[in-house]
């Protein structure tokens, strides 16, 4: 395939020491240039912030994007009327370039309408699915029309749905994983089972049920899972100041904990620290749970890639997703206790299952690819809701 795709990333330009969240993002435009695919990588930046500021976060991202052949295509474009500033787009491309493409292929639910507009197609990947219906519904998330749109979760825009649809008709579509980049790695039988997480989120009330984000409240709950299992257990957490508040706490207990930005604040640490663990434990968003929205995270299938088993909180039925097999996903704290032991009695037999999910499911290329193949073959008219048409 010899398409031009411009993918919007998630404003990972303005989070330089986040190499997990760029992977988010690699997966997708790897795929693509597996495919065949020329890739344009676009960002959206203030024009009214700081140019010094802005300009290093430039050189950062092109810099993290070097060692996969896509430094030089960066695109810019503005999250304003306001142009941005010429010193800070030198060396990239500018807004007119990057619609040329064939497809913008756009994972970020705030890129302006006035940028998706001057794209000949343009494709929606929601990649918070539950909560981004909601927060659509509220008014606080306007996602501007597109083509099509498509969605990680499996619930999304279905009866087992437990959120709004907004109107809309969602495509569901597994997150891809670039299987090249992520080979089964075997790690040491003493190394610790690992994640890496963001700690804090809102909370708010919709419909009179309070839909929570704070991963740490879910966690808590786990508190004395190292007393009862012999794994060993580290989270990599973004704690910032509060990284001596949350050591003292949660090590008692068991747990190593580390600054995620000491292991991961680039693609190749955040891969490394991956491979080197025996595996994953980790917990989700309350709102995964309350809205059963079948979510798995993209860091678990990199995980899952790498050989290294999971054992992660069970977010609502799936049609693809194994409760004991490779990936273990848990409802309480006696779950998590056996998954460990069923994983540790017969380890190799695990980790073979947890690459060949990945590789029977979420295959990057495959994935990749029939997105492609759906968003590209459609008419003129955008079409928006269900049965209408945008004009």
């Amino acid at each position: 395939m010899s398409a031009a795709i411009c993918l919007t990333a998630a404003r990972t330009i303005m989070y330089p020491h986040g190499g997990g969240h760029l992977w988010v993002y690699l997966q997708w435009a790897l795929s693509l240039l597996a495919l065949g695919c020329r890739v344009i990588w676009l960002e959206a930046l203030n024009p009214r912030d700081p140019k010094d500021d802005t300009r290093e976060l430039v050189t950062t991202l092109k810099e993290r994007l070097k060692p996969f052949g896509l430094a030089d295509s960066v695109a810019l474009c503005s999250l304003t009327d306001d142009p941005l500033a010429p010193d800070v787009v030198a060396d990239t491309m500018d807004l007119d370039a990057a619609s040329e493409a064939d497809l913008l292929l756009n994972t970020w639910h705030s890129l302006p309408a006035s940028v998706v507009k001057r794209f000949r197609r343009a494709a929606f990947v929601d990649t918070d699915p539950g909560l981004l219906q909601i927060w659509m519904t509220r008014g606080d998330v306007r996602v501007a029309p597109h083509h099509l749109y498509f969605t990680i979760g499996e619930t999304v825009g279905t009866p087992e749905a437990r959120f709004p649809d907004c109107g809309l008709r969602w495509l569901y579509t597994p997150p891809p994983v670039y299987l090249p980049a992520w080979p089964t790695v075997r790690a040491n039988s003493t190394a610790p089972y690992t994640t890496v997480a963001h700690w804090w989120g809102s909370r708010f009330e919709f419909e009179g049920q309070v839909i929570n984000e704070e991963k740490h409240v879910s966690f808590l709950e786990y508190q004395a899972l190292p007393s009862q299992t012999p794994a060993r257990l580290e989270l990599a957490i973004c704690l910032g100041e509060h990284y001596d508040e949350w050591r003292a706490r949660l090590e008692p207990s068991g747990w190593k904990i580390r600054q995620a930005w000491d292991v991961s604040a680039t693609p190749e640490q955040y891969r490394a620290y991956i491979q080197q663990s025996r595996g994953e434990f980790s917990c989700a968003k309350p709102a995964c749970m309350t809205l059963a929205n079948s979510w798995v995270s993209d860091r678990t299938l990199c995980y899952l890639a790498s050989g290294k088993p999971a054992i992660v909180q069970h977010t609502g039925p799936s049609r693809v997703l194994p409760d004991a097999a490779g990936l273990f996903r848990f409802k309480n704290l006696d779950e998590a206790v056996q998954a460990f032991s069923t994983v540790e009695s017969d380890y190799e037999r695990h980790a073979g299952l947890a690459r060949q999910l990945t590789e029977d499911y979420f295959n990057g290329c495959a994935v990749v690819g029939r997105v492609l193949e759906q968003a590209l073959d459609i008419g003129p008219g955008r079409p928006t809701r269900a049965g209408g048409v945008a004009a």
